[in-house]
């Protein structure tokens, strides 16, 4: 592993976007990388903004209406892209989602994790509230100690990396097309492979969860109100 293709696709939301992408490129990174923020059809307001901090912070900013006329989310199309770009210069692909912020250590941290680890498919961080407790996804890790550990589930991409032989396992051009997320069938495939999946709960990333998809907010409020909107809309295939 050469170095990190960093990820974050988005989708408006764009004040804590815009701490998701401040906070990747502060890091202390003693790799070859390249950051690429996937704008998947955010309002033109905000895709000015975007715009905008692309030329004050220096990260590479994709349109995807200059990709595709497929509505968002296009999740798949930016697992496609990136997973090419990645293995073209043997990096690892690192997913930062934009409603997640890294310390400065967390993603060279990750990179040496993985490295390490030769049977690694994908590394993980633990994801915390902003009091620091553990939170969703990794409601599971909250017994946990800080350390280490072999996941059987499965490793959400709120904060993850790819490692360049399991990208080089599996194409992502075999994902189902009518999902919208792959979190969980790209998690099970690492293990399919052969490899092991790892979470990192040493390493913590603040989590503000479905900060750019609110509606899912009713799953903690109104249960029987999120579960009409996901299936009557067709929302959320995973």
């Amino acid at each position: 592993m050469k170095g990190l293709r960093i990820i974050t696709p988005v989708k408006d939301s764009i004040e804590l976007t815009l701490q998701t992408i401040k906070a990747v490129m502060e890091s202390e990174i003693n790799v070859p990388f390249k950051y690429v923020v996937y704008n998947d059809f955010s309002t033109p307001e905000n895709t000015a903004k975007l715009e905008e901090a692309s030329k004050e912070l220096g990260f590479e900013l994709i349109n995807l209406s200059s990709m595709t006329t497929h509505p968002s989310p296009n999740y798949l199309l930016v697992l496609q892209h990136s997973q090419q770009e990645a293995l073209a210069s043997d990096y690892g692909l690192e997913i930062v989602e934009s409603d997640v912020v890294v310390e400065r250590n967390t993603l060279q941290e990750l990179f040496n994790g993985a490295s390490e680890r030769t049977d690694c498919g994908i590394a993980a961080a633990v994801t915390v509230d902003d009091q620091g407790e553990v939170n969703y996804p990794y409601l599971y890790a909250k017994k946990m100690k800080e350390g280490v550990f072999e996941s059987k589930k499965h490793c959400s991409f709120c904060c993850s990396l790819l490692t360049p032989a399991f990208l080089a396992a599996f194409d992502f051009r075999q994902l189902d097309e009518t999902k919208n997320w792959y979190d969980v069938t790209i998690s099970h495939e690492s293990l399919n492979k052969g490899f092991k999946n790892y979470l990192f709960t040493c390493l913590k990333v603040i989590h503000r969860p479905h900060s750019s998809r609110p509606w899912k907010l009713l799953k903690y409020t109104n249960p029987l109100k999120y579960y009409w909107v996901k299936f009557t809309k067709g929302y959320d295939k995973i």
